[in-house]
């Protein structure tokens, strides 16, 4: 009844209201919602495969972010700075996606932390560049923002990694 009233007026429901409205489906419905969504949309599919098989695995989806990552990094056209610029957005809208998927601070430390590790061993001149050079600024606040939300003693690992990154 909720949804029709919301199609009609074309609002979106809350979440509150969507998570009243699942609790009254029957598992075989649920089943049919998810996998509708899934076919929707490349990303709802994602998330699902990350909720579904790799979310109780963090440290192996870690990892293997860090190898697509890796290969990401050797792709990067260093002939001219504004080709490297285009790839390395690219690698960084990928990295934030996962980030995303997992909802966790210290998996978005860890990946952001070898995002910058890596652009520096790059061997692009990013300091010459004032987008690129933004680019890690705001990727390092975002580290220093997101090792805040951590454990004290996962902290002190972390702002040490960052501190080479300085």
């Amino acid at each position: 009844m909720i949804f029709l009233l919301y199609f009609r007026n074309m609002k979106t429901a809350t979440v509150q209201e969507i998570k009243q409205e699942l609790s009254s489906l029957k598992p075989k419905e649920l089943i049919d919602l998810s996998l509708r969504l899934a076919r929707f949309k490349k990303e709802n599919k994602e998330l699902m495969t990350f909720l579904l098989f790799e979310a109780h695995d963090e440290a192996g989806y870690v990892a293997g972010i860090k190898l697509e990552v890796d290969e990401l990094f050797t792709t990067i056209n260093t002939a001219h700075l504004y080709f490297a610029k285009k790839t390395i957005r690219k690698i960084l809208r990928y990295i934030n996606k996962y980030i995303r998927y997992t909802g966790s601070k210290e998996v978005e430390t860890e990946l952001l932390i070898y995002f910058c590790k890596k652009l520096k061993e790059s061997g692009i001149p990013f300091d010459q560049n004032l987008a690129l050079h933004n680019l890690y600024l705001n990727q390092v606040r975002k580290i220093k923002k997101s090792i805040q939300g951590l454990h004290e003693d996962i902290q002190h690992d972390y702002r040490k990694e960052l501190a080479l990154l300085d």
